[in-house]
């Protein structure tokens, strides 16, 4: 019997396993939400809840055991905002949501994400962008009956030259060369040399 089989090996190495681990850490405390295949994300979860367990007391041995996951500029917003936000909260710090498969490989894909985690940020921040490229649309069409006061000849559009057919050699068009023939495939095959 194969006891004490915990973790999936992901078709990895175990260096290339941890590497794959820390890159997507760094990436949920970054982003507070990641998108990955749904064994990663199980894999991820328990990483993830351990480093914040360690964030909700700050002190100078914890912050030297996330170091030892985690870049030191990620442990910073591990212990400065995730941390606190969480000191209230017995466990439980993340959830993962199955998207279904993906397109290409039908891989299960899932969001591994915060519980507190809110999308209306993203939406917030995509919406004064649109009122901005709208403002400047209004300013050409104000400013456009200006300026046809003061030109009234319509401005042409200077003609356009016919684009050019780029010529093709087609089969019948190609010269054909006469094939070499070996003087040994002439001879007759029954009679000998």
């Amino acid at each position: 019997m194969r006891h004490g089989m915990i973790n999936r090996k992901l078709g990895r190495t175990s260096a290339h396993r941890n590497a794959l681990f820390r890159n997507q850490l760094a990436s949920l405390i970054d982003k507070e939400r990641i998108i990955t295949t749904l064994p990663k994300a199980k894999e991820l979860r328990p990483q993830i809840e351990r480093l914040i367990t360690l964030a909700r007391t700050d002190s100078v041995h914890n912050r030297r055991q996330a170091v030892r996951v985690v870049d030191e500029s990620m442990v910073a917003k591990l212990f400065d905002t995730l941390g606190p936000r969480f000191s209230d909260r017995p466990g439980g710090y993340t959830r993962i949501i199955k998207l279904g498969p993906r397109r290409g490989d039908a891989a299960e894909i899932a969001i591994l994400e915060f519980v507190d985690f809110k999308l209306e940020a993203e939406v917030k921040e995509e919406e004064p962008a649109k009122k901005s490229k709208a403002a400047p649309k209004k300013a050409k069409a104000k400013a456009e009956p200006a300026e046809d006061e003061e030109e009234e000849a319509p401005k042409k559009k200077p003609a356009r030259k016919p684009l050019r057919r780029k010529r093709t050699r087609t089969k019948s068009r190609r010269r054909k060369r006469p094939r070499k023939r070996n003087p040994a495939s002439n001879a007759d095959p029954r009679r000998p040399a």
